[in-house]
């Protein structure tokens, strides 16, 4: 998956691309990309996350859920919002921002399936997998 950039996602032969709020519309990176490119979209609200399934987005991701310094004009949307928006789309969410070891099992207990992190694995990655996927019940 390619953050952003539909040209790039092209000529590396990407999965995908993922999409922020003031990217190219998910409409038009279908027009671009090759027919069976994953496109997620990222949301900020149930409206947007709504939007965005309507529009024919892959997969969903919301957030930040928790404070994070990546993302630090956008205020965290927390627990009640990831819940409104997985039981309001079909489609897999991912939930994003801030997310830890620390907090993970929360997200878990809140349903989520799928989580985006970043500054976690910075130190110790293998370890810190290997945590994430018992948390999650994966091998």
């Amino acid at each position: 998956m390619v953050n952003d950039y539909i040209d790039i996602a092209c000529l590396a032969l990407a999965d995908g691309v993922h999409l922020g709020q003031d990217d190219l519309p998910i409409k038009e990176a279908r027009r671009i990309l090759p027919e069976h490119s994953i496109i997620g979209v990222s949301t900020h609200s149930l409206e947007q996350a709504l939007r965005g399934q309507a529009d024919g987005a892959d997969y969903i991701a919301v957030g930040p859920v928790f404070p994070t310094p990546t993302k630090e004009n956008y205020s965290p949307v927390g627990l009640e919002t990831v819940k409104k928006v997985i039981h309001a789309v079909s489609v897999p969410v991912v939930a994003i921002g801030g997310i830890n070891l620390d907090n993970v099992s929360e997200l878990k207990e809140a349903g989520v399936e799928n989580v985006a992190m970043v500054r976690e694995f910075q130190h110790n990655t293998s370890q810190v997998v290997k945590e994430i996927n018992r948390r999650f019940g994966l091998r």
